[in-house]
């Protein structure tokens, strides 16, 4: 007599083989169905306190809601958040590991860490970008220095004296000098920091002609008038800045270099799974409420498709590649 055990893995063996799939692929199916039925954890590449931090606790919230699961912050900092991409790159492909992932650990670091672990081309699976973050460059306000095409002619017209400070060697505000300098053939030697905030104060304290940092640390110092943004690195303005030109739009065409945040999965995923979780993370980014919470913390929304932040992080792993070994940039500078 056929028991109702022998019924369900016939009817499983007979969906496989109408799938044309294995007994793994109907599992996944099966769990993708189901998903997610508990926790899911979301690592963040920097510590409590940073933009990487702050803006995945305001999507974290929403996107739990979104998912009926609680999606739990968990910060593993270090290497330029490498750390944290690492390890979604080496969890189940599950749908229950999630990555917060900064561009440069994602694009960057291929070339920069001969030892990276993981290949973001192969190891993650992209969900979708979440925010741009502005880069801008600076100059003190007694400068003389009044616009990007001023700063040009005083860059070219001594360049030996010209410096400019940034968070660290290999940092998308050190890649977007390079990349200036390139466009320009202004020469400038590059002072590295650890962070924008000690850069910010040694250019205040007159030990810098200028710095490319992040906004959120500048704003401040833009506003009380201290310091003059010349441009920001981008291609669009950013709603954060909607005063600041772009660098392009300042006078050096086809300029742009972007710093941003990315949501990666572990390769393998389940295609159910990360449509899904694309699906929900899409919604909380369109969220009125949520996009201005993400901009009062100094970052543009930026929804994508997973196709679009695969292309993105191809294009700029070639584009970083090759501003790195024109500059000779290290991490050990």
């Amino acid at each position: 007599m056929r028991t109702r055990r022998h019924f369900i893995a016939t009817s499983a063996a007979a969906a496989v083989a109408a799938l044309g799939a294995s007994p793994g692929a109907l599992a996944q199916v099966a769990s993708a169905g189901d998903y997610p039925s508990r926790p899911i954890r979301f690592y963040a590449g920097f510590p409590p306190g940073g933009v990487a931090d702050i803006v995945a606790r305001i999507i974290a919230q929403p996107l739990s809601t979104r998912l009926g699961q609680p999606v739990l912050v968990d910060n593993r900092s270090g290497a330029g958040g490498a750390i944290a991409v690492d390890t979604v790159a080496k969890a189940p492909p599950d749908g229950y590991t999630v990555g917060f992932g900064v561009s440069g650990a994602l694009t960057s670091s291929v070339t920069l860490n001969p030892k990276l672990p993981y290949d973001p081309r192969r190891d993650i699976e992209p969900v979708s970008t979440v925010v741009m973050n502005p880069i801008v460059l600076v100059v003190p306000a007694d400068s003389g220095i009044n616009n990007l095409k001023e700063f040009i002619a005083a860059a070219k017209s001594s360049p030996t004296r010209f410096n400019y400070g940034t968070p660290g060697p290999g940092t998308a505000m050190n890649l977007a000098g390079e990349l200036l300098k390139e466009l320009t053939g202004i020469q400038m030697s590059h002072v590295p920091y650890k962070g924008s905030s000690p850069a910010a104060t040694d250019l205040l304290g007159g030990h810098l002609k200028a710095a490319i940092i992040d906004y959120t640390t500048a704003k401040p110092h833009i506003q009380s008038g201290r310091l003059r943004a010349l441009g920001q690195t981008a291609a669009t303005r950013s709603a954060v800045a909607p005063d600041i030109p772009t660098i392009a739009e300042a006078g050096v065409p086809g300029y742009e270099f972007n710093s941003w945040f990315g949501l990666v999965m572990p390769a393998g995923t389940p295609p159910a799974i990360l449509a899904r979780v694309h699906k929900e993370l899409d919604a909380v980014l369109r969220d009125p409420a949520v996009r201005q919470q993400l901009i009062e913390a100094g970052s543009d929304p930026a929804p994508s498709t997973p196709e679009a932040m695969r292309s993105r992080i191809a294009r700029e792993i070639g584009m970083t590649a090759k501003l790195i070994k024109d500059a000779n940039i290290t991490l050990q500078q």
